[in-house]
């Protein structure tokens, strides 16, 4: 009779994992013969086995007492070349840092922790995930099935199954209480992970003791990554209803939402044809090139002069890829005079958010294009003339409005008893070096942010990734981390805040431990700037929103052996020079920059919406209950 010892069982693990590399993947393995359809392992190796049928073969991981089983399988396919982890020292940087390499390079990838606190560190780190529509699997171990008494770091309360309740939450949540479950787990994942329109975090949950149990898998019967078809209205009425309404229509925006990313030719096609003027979401720039005629810039909240005057002053409303999020569309007011919506969404309840909607359900660009080549054949676009003339005053005044800020000198500033840049010219001079160099550029939560999506002037999506969904902070300098598990990487800038930095500061060890190439700028000006602005604004004094203590980032970045860590200097001509030294490093850099925060209205972009906070409720929701759409 033989006997099952740990050697046997890795050999076996570590032939299948050969067998899989050397096929080029389990479908092909299972093809020629190398890897039997039938396999009889533990859990934790079906779960591996699923997920790579899946192609997610890379693992961002911080191991535990709760993943011990999980990270010996990984440490086989690794050494065989099947899988490749990424070891982080901080949950919520690597939750990022799968978020990243997803939104950026479309690469699904696994967050692995242990039980209890690091699950928790990740579930949070994965908001921004589910407020981005970005599919992430998250794998977190979980309390025993037996009941034999609390395991340590489990929520210690008599009731089953919390951490897979919290979960279901944020995304979608399986607990592998049974093993055999496994096939079922990985369909709902597949589909949450990749759904072409709602797609976000998924949560496997694994007990303790069901990680090593053993069971028989049938790797013909686990799903592969779904492969949908494109979805779109199925006859014209509904399209040609929505055709008619553009041409009559006199002033059109359309809203192009986050969800409009990658879908840059239809949406430029549906704007020429429709003559409308487009506003944008802090997630969209580059949809349209940033001098196109008809591109007003961000709308929302923070804003510009012509994307929100684009917003307010429009007869017709056109949304696509919107969730009408209340930043984006100023608290549900920003169309004051709009008598009807069309809007262009995947979801249902999204293109169904306004009252008097044409409602044009399915892929945007298919829908897109298909609208648009009905407005072309109606000439939708003739009667806009002296409304797209007036959008183009607004565009003017807000390009001389950035100008001045741009070209303004350092200003005296009270914290650094010195002249200093502004924040708006100091981020100017970043991004159009992110343009030089054709690098990513990623925005941290705050002030950087905030005047981030203002200042950026891209002519496609894929530039610029700024995390609006959820604001969180240490997000930036996280995604750097993506580079290094990303198969084509980009170079990419981090543009943070000194407070958003000192969130995630592990990712310098983490950065230059697995070779990433790319570049954190720390935009200092000793606060939480956006805050501050808003206590001004509201209640005209800050409260707790800055302190005495002074950071030399350059002297912190450097302690960490291999980055490359410089001071940005106070003026422009510094700046540049820095940029230039810190490119040049083969590895990962950081640049701190003083910036100036005080009284000048020079030292920011300002806002132009309305936004259902403090004081400003009541006014807002006001309006917002006398709104039709």
């Amino acid at each position: 009779m033989l006997t099952r010892t740990p050697d046997s069982d890795n050999e076996q693990v570590r032939a299948r994992a050969r067998a899989i590399r050397d096929a080029g993947g389990v479908e092909q393995a299972l093809a020629n013969g190398s890897v039997p359809k039938l396999v009889d392992t533990t859990l934790s190796e079906a779960l591996v086995l699923g997920l790579l049928k899946q192609g997610v073969r890379k693992y961002f991981a911080i191991f535990g007492h709760g993943s011990t089983d999980l990270g010996n399988v990984l440490r086989i396919y690794e050494e065989e070349g099947a899988t490749r982890t990424i070891n982080c020292r901080n949950e919520v940087e690597m939750a990022h840092a799968a978020t990243a390499l997803r939104w950026q390079y479309g690469e699904v990838s696994a967050v692995v922790t242990s039980i209890g606190p690091g699950g928790m560190q990740a579930f949070a780190g994965s908001l921004a995930a589910a407020s981005n529509g970005v599919g992430v699997y998250h794998i977190y171990g979980d309390e025993t099935t037996f009941g034999e008494g609390y395991n340590m770091q489990q929520v210690p309360k008599e009731e089953q199954g919390a951490f897979g309740r919290m979960t279901a939450i944020l995304g979608g949540s399986y607990v592998l209480h049974t093993p055999e479950a496994i096939r079922d787990a990985l369909r709902r994942g597949s589909l949450a992970v990749n759904h072409p329109y709602k797609a976000g975090p998924f949560f496997l949950l694994l007990p303790l003791n069901t990680q090593p149990a053993r069971l028989t898998v049938n790797l013909a019967g686990l799903p592969a990554r779904p492969e949908l078809a494109k979805m779109a209205p199925a006859d014209d009425a509904v399209l040609d209803e929505a055709a008619a309404m553009i041409a009559k229509a006199g002033k059109i925006v359309i809203k192009a939402g986050g969800g409009t990313r990658g879908h840059d030719t239809a949406v430029r096609r549906l704007a020429e044809a429709s003559g409308a003027a487009v506003a944008l979401s802090p997630g969209s720039t580059g949809v349209l090139p940033d001098a196109h005629a008809q591109n007003m810039h961000v709308g929302g909240s923070k804003g510009s002069i012509s994307g929100n005057y684009a917003m307010a002053e429009a007869e017709l409303l056109i949304a696509i890829g919107s969730r009408a999020v209340c930043q984006a569309d100023c608290s549900g007011i920003g169309y004051k005079k709009a008598e009807a919506v069309i809007n262009i969404n995947g979801d249902l309840a999204d293109a169904l958010h306004y009252n008097n909607t044409v409602a044009l359900t399915g892929d945007i660009s298919v829908i897109a294009d298909r609208l648009a080549a009905k407005c072309e054949a109606l000439k939708a676009s003739a009667n806009k003339a002296a409304w797209l003339k007036a959008c183009a005053a607004k565009k003017a005044e807000w390009s001389a409005f950035k100008r001045a800020r741009f070209e303004c000198p350092p200003l005296q500033d009270e914290v650094w008893k010195k002249p200093v840049l502004a924040q708006p010219a100091a981020i100017k001079i970043v991004a159009d070096f992110a343009k030089l160099i054709d690098a990513a550029k990623f925005f941290d939560a705050g002030d950087v942010q905030a005047n981030g999506f203002q200042i950026v002037e891209d002519d496609r999506t894929g530039d610029t990734y700024t995390e609006t969904g959820a604001s969180y902070m240490g997000f930036a300098v996280s995604a750097l981390l993506a580079s290094a598990a990303a198969e084509t990487p980009r170079y990419s800038i981090a543009f943070t805040g000194d407070g958003s930095f000192m969130m995630n500061p592990q990712v310098l060890i983490d950065g230059v431990e697995h070779g990433v190439r790319g570049m954190i700028v720390i935009f200092d000006n000793r606060r939480m700037a956006a805050i501050t602005g808003l206590q001004l604004a509201q209640y005209q004094i800050e409260f707790k929103t800055n302190d005495r203590v002074a950071v030399d980032y350059r002297v912190l970045a450097s302690s960490v052996f291999g980055v490359h860590a410089s001071f940005g200097g106070n003026d422009a001509e510094a700046l540049r020079a820095a940029l230039k030294a810190a490119h040049a490093h083969d590895g990962l850099s950081v640049v701190h920059v003083p910036v100036y925060s005080g009284p000048d209205e020079r030292g920011g972009l300002g806002a132009w919406g309305q936004w259902n906070v403090g004081n400003w409720c009541e006014e807002v929701q006001d309006t917002w209950i006398k709104q039709d759409l």
